[in-house]
Parts: structure tokens; sequence; C-alpha cells
């Protein structure tokens, strides 16, 4: 072979290792790339954001208990404002939902101040939209829905007159009745305001569920529309104690059947001719609901995460 020929196949030798030496370093430097990536909560709400409780507010509107526009109702903000850390930039929520980074929660506060118009109490509870248009379209118990979350009392005022309870009581979550569009048609009701099914109390440490029971078994037709208490009574259940620690809470509703589960403790079932006879819609509910009228009264409720199917 000539040299020049020797010399041709040494330069196309170098020239192929230095190609598979480039080769290997962009393969190296994609799956460098790849393996960098952090890994993102399943959270559209947080951007990623590992320091914030794990709430998605896409179906989620806010009641505060002030009426800082004074419209004669307690101030609310819809889902779209909510979003994407979009309450962070809300001053008028501040003080009463914000992020605490030091343990990931979203803490809920609220004071005795302006409540609903069905309600002598104040909350700062955030109030189920499957569809973020219309509120007055809901779910019933034969749609089934699951609300799970993980949370805790943070603080809580106490009785400063004689009670038999220590502390102020604290509603934490909710399944909340409604009339269908339907019944509020047919009967020409003036406001769609149902009885809440099931309410879910902290009382001085302990875990009570509430749940709607008929008066009269035999109760039929358009009489299952009274909401007063001469039709439905809340029968109540204690469920153990979490004191002032985290506990997980899941609430499974479906045709007659509600499933309450506290913790890895053995679920709370009802399935009952009152559940069968239920007329009304649902949605639910969580955060903090005080349920006194003592001025010097408050609460702080902790969320760690909170999530809704259907």
């Amino acid at each position: 072979m000539s040299l020049i020929g020797l010399q041709s196949r040494k330069i196309e030798g170098l020239f192929a290792i230095l190609l598979l030496m480039i080769l290997m370093s962009c393969s190296k430097s994609s799956e460098d790339n790849v393996q960098s990536q952090p890994d993102i909560p399943n959270n559209t709400q947080n951007d990623g954001a590992t320091n914030y409780a794990n709430v998605n507010f896409s179906n989620w509107k806010l009641t505060l208990p002030v009426d800082e526009d004074n419209n004669g109702k307690p101030d609310e903000y819809q889902p779209q404002e909510l979003i994407n850390l979009g309450y962070q930039n809300l001053l008028p929520i501040q003080p009463y939902m914000y992020d605490d980074e030091s343990d990931s929660s979203l803490v809920f506060y609220t004071f005795p101040a302006s409540s609903t118009a069905n309600s002598n109490y104040s909350r700062t509870e955030l109030r189920e939209l499957i569809n973020t248009g219309n509120s007055r379209i809901n779910w019933s118990l034969q749609d089934g829905g699951v609300m799970e979350g993980r949370l805790k009392i943070d603080e809580v005022s106490a009785h400063t007159t004689s009670n038999s309870n220590q502390f102020h009581n604290v509603i934490v979550m909710q399944i909340h009745g409604i009339l269908s569009i339907e019944d509020m048609e047919l009967h020409n009701f003036s406001s769609n305001n149902g009885p809440p099914l099931l309410k879910i109390y902290w009382k001085d440490g302990y875990i009570w569920s509430h749940k709607k029971f008929l008066v009269d078994e035999n109760t039929s037709g358009d009489d299952l529309l009274n909401t007063s208490s001469d039709t439905w009574v809340d029968i109540k259940d204690n469920m153990g104690y979490v004191g002032y620690d985290a506990f997980n809470f899941k609430i499974t509703a479906s045709n007659a059947y509600l499933e309450l589960q506290l913790n890895n403790e053995e679920p709370l079932i009802y399935q009952d001719i009152s559940l069968e006879k239920w007329p009304f819609e649902n949605y639910f509910k969580a955060g903090n609901y005080l349920t006194t009228t003592d001025q010097e009264a408050f609460s702080y409720v902790k969320y760690y995460n909170l999530n809704i199917s259907h």
C-alpha cells in the first residue's frame, strides 16, 4: 500500500473514532437531561412545587367568613381565580386561606363574622362545582362520588362559658344536599337549598359523623323535599380520636350507600331506607366551618391533600 493510501486510512479511522465519541457524548447528555427532570406531583394546581398542598382548585369555589364587598353575603372566589396558584395573588384571600410551606399544607382560618343565608355560622370552605359555569348542576347518589383528604385541626378556641365540649366544634367535610333544577321548576321553589346529607365534625379531638335520617321512614313523594327537622334529623356516630394529629379521611357515596373511612380503622357504612329515598342532588364541601357565634372563637384547619372524583 502506498504511503498516501496508508495516511488516508489513518485519517478515516481517526474521523470514525471522533464521530463515535461525539455520538456517545450526545447520547449521555440526552440521558442526563432526562434523568435530571424533577418528578412532578399529580397536582395541576401548584406547577410542580412540592412545598404546597396537593389541592387542585379546578372544581372548587371558595367561601370566606367576611363580606368585604358589602353585598350582604360572604365573599366567594371562583375556580378560575384560584387555579395555578392564583389564590396567592389575591390579597383578600390571604388572611383566611394561605400556604404553610413548612409542612406543605394549605391553611383555612375562620372566625364568627359573615354567614350564608341558611346558616348562622361562618366558614372558610371549598364548595365543589362539577360544572364551573353553573352551580345548579350537581350529582345524585346514583351518580356517586368520592372525596378523600389528609388534614388536621391545627388550633381551635376553647369555650369560655359552660359547655359539654371543651373546644368549639369544627366541620371539616360535608356532602350537602341541593334541589335539582327539575324540582325547582316543577314546584316553583324560590330556593334550591337542601339539608346536608353528611357532616364530618371535629369535637374535642374526636371525629364525628352526622348523617341525615328520616324521622318517619314512611315519608314519600314531595314530602321528602321538606328540609326541616320535622322530616330529616341527624344520627351521630363517634368514629375515633385524632386529637391535633394529621389524619386521612375518605367518603365514598353511591346509590343508597355511604362509606366513611378514618385512617386505617374499620369503615363506617350507612345503607338504609333514608338513603334510598334521599331526594336531593349533592355536592362536596371541605375546609373550616366553625359552628359557633362566640365572638372570641377561631379555628385553623390544615389540608395536605384533597381529591374528588365521580
